[in-house]
């Protein structure tokens, strides 16, 4: 009697997987709304809020608006990094594995695919795909409800200086860019939830629970290497590509903070996906074990970091002292008044010819003019060709903990008062009245 052996039964090919895990995904009504939501919300949002006379000046380039469409998607990324990222991140990836304990079809899954490696590689591609499609609808939508309601006028940067159309594109894309590294370490974070919590809704809100930690300690006065050390500053260090020369350091380094972050919290929970139990029912997670084995080596990484940023970087403390203050805000005033010039047919003068410079104190002088604070005052000089007077400006600056200022003129009126300026784009406030800086926390430009 001749024995036949019986055939071998492979894994399912990841590919196979893959495919399954994406249908199962978009085929649920939350999914689908915030695609939906993701591509159409941002672009309405822009458009309408472009048209308005009251702009939202507190957020970065909103005073910008209605100058240029590429002030939007800007607005918008300002806004995603702070509450959109964080709540799409935990619906997606925070929910991808704890579904399956809710619906009960752990078993089911694996008598059909075989293999818990390509399980947990498929969901995760799956939940990855579809956090990259809701963040490219963000920000193509927010970019073409710009464009429309506006236009591709050029863009004033955080230094003053003028971004043309294709720059502007450029460099709102590289931002839009940048900020899919924090976004895939709370993907990742929402990966090690969903796996160690089980069906616990804590598993679902943990991404939005981190980013909320972070968010609040980075309003906090840290030190530079504590603050790049954590994985939320990549949500902020965007800015520093809307310079001339862009501030790439801080930028640079929390995109590398953030991916490791990534790979070490995807790693933690693929080590315990292949440990779990799926006999039972009833799974409520691992308890201890997701501190032990999910938050403790996170939080490992950031003592790490520190250590190594604070050994490469020559920053120390807040990054933000009174040179550093004086030569972003003189630069700034000089571009814009240049573009104040133009804009009321004065005759054409150069950053060089100008020569401005500032002064500026903290406290009224009495405390050391360093750190973030509201209390920043600014006394500008410059000096026009021909002219013997020399010409001054005060400013009261707000300088946040991450180094962005807003300046308020105070005087004179004619220089950085509040006026309306006749523009081919229609009338705009006095660029001198208010304007937004940015102080790089790691710069090493000599001191002037």
């Amino acid at each position: 009697m001749t024995v036949v052996d019986a055939p071998v039964a492979r894994p399912v090919p990841v590919t196979r997987g893959y495919r399954f895990e994406l249908v199962k995904l978009l085929s649920q009504w939350r999914i689908r709304l915030l695609v939906i939501a993701c591509w159409i919300a941002p672009a309405l949002f822009v458009a309408a809020v472009s048209q308005q006379s009251s702009l939202p000046v507190d957020t970065l380039f909103g005073r910008w608006m209605n100058a240029t469409g590429w002030a939007g998607p800007l607005v918008m990324l300002g806004f995603a990094g702070v509450y959109a990222l964080p709540l799409l991140t935990s619906l997606v990836a925070g929910d991808v594995f704890a579904a399956e304990d809710r619906l009960g079809t752990w078993r089911h899954l694996l008598v059909a695919v075989r293999s818990y490696r390509h399980i947990f590689l498929a969901k995760t591609l799956a939940s990855l795909t579809v956090i990259l499609l809701l963040v490219a609808g963000m920000a193509i939508s927010s970019a073409v409800g710009g464009l429309v309601a506006v236009g591709g006028q050029d863009l004033v940067g955080l230094d003053g200086h003028l971004l043309g159309s294709a720059d502007a594109f450029a460099r709102v894309l590289l931002a839009w860019v940048s900020v899919l590294a924090p976004t895939l370490a709370l993907a990742a974070i929402g990966l090690l939830g969903s796996v160690a919590l089980g069906r616990s809704p804590m598993g679902l809100l943990l991404p939005v629970v981190v980013a909320l930690a972070l968010d609040l300690a980075q309003m906090l006065p840290m030190p530079v290497a504590v603050r790049l050390a954590l994985p939320s500053y990549a949500f902020i260090a965007w800015n520093g590509l809307f310079t001339s020369p862009a501030q790439l350091g801080p930028l640079l380094i929390s995109i590398a903070v953030c991916l490791v972050w990534a790979v070490t919290a995807t790693a933690l929970a693929y080590m315990l996906f292949l440990r779990r139990d799926f006999t039972s029912a009833s799974y409520e997670g691992t308890g201890r074990r997701a501190i032990t084995a999910g938050a403790l080596p996170l939080v490992g990484l950031i003592g790490a970091a520190v250590v190594i940023i604070a050994a490469a970087t020559p920053a120390l403390g807040s990054g933000i002292d009174q040179d550093k203050v004086q030569r972003s805000v003189a630069t700034a005033f000089g571009h814009l008044y240049r573009l104040q010039a133009g804009q009321l047919n004065r005759p054409d003068v150069t950053e060089e010819q100008l020569a401005a410079t500032a002064a500026c104190t903290k406290g009224d002088g009495l405390i050391a003019a360093e750190g973030p604070g509201n209390d920043w005052r600014c006394v500008v000089s410059w000096h026009l060709p021909g002219v013997a007077a020399t010409g001054s400006a005060i400013y009261q600056l707000d300088i946040t903990s991450d180094g962005h200022y807003v300046a308020d003129g105070d005087g004179p009126k004619e220089v950085n008062g509040y006026f309306q300026v006749r523009t081919p784009a229609g009338d705009q406030p006095n660029p001198l009245w208010q304007f937004d800086g940015n102080v790089e926390l790691l710069s090493t430009t000599s001191k002037g």
